[in-house]
């Protein structure tokens, strides 16, 4: 199983693989969760009641940080997308804007789980020199 060191990277990752090819089940939503721990059914509510508004729930931190994906899924990565509406940033942030630096990646070392990776769309929010490592492994930056 991938030891993903960037948090961030990962839920990039996970968004492809979960949100948009739909071959990591089950899909994740901070709702059931909640429901399943006794805490509510409204992630909005309970973000804003216990002050986690602009901040991940520890209880999505949780789940995705301890989620397991294989190699095999992750050789099946072939483009990520960065981009603030992402589902999975819905369902760890439920009240987020995107307008803060809270699901920036700060390193690519990551890169070699993804050995079949080819592109990344929405690299501008990575920065020139993050931007320029993708570049030098041969993967579009757009």
């Amino acid at each position: 199983m991938a030891d993903f060191k960037d948090f961030n990277f990962k839920l990039v990752v996970v968004e492809q693989l979960m949100y948009t090819d739909e071959r990591l089940t089950p899909r994740f939503h901070l709702a059931d969760l909640l429901r399943e721990k006794g805490l509510g059914d409204d992630p909005w509510d309970y973000a804003y009641r216990h002050g986690l508004a602009y901040k991940v729930v520890p209880e999505a931190r949780s789940h995705f940080e301890s989620l397991e994906i294989g190699d095999e899924l992750l050789a099946t990565v072939e483009e990520l997308v960065m981009d603030g509406g992402n589902e999975v940033y819905t369902e760890c942030s439920p009240i987020w804007d995107g307008e803060d630096d809270l699901y920036d990646i700060a390193s690519l070392d990551d890169l070699e789980l993804l050995p079949n990776l080819r592109r990344v769309v929405g690299s501008e929010f990575l920065g020139a020199e993050l931007q320029d490592t993708l570049r030098a492994r041969g993967i579009i930056a757009d």
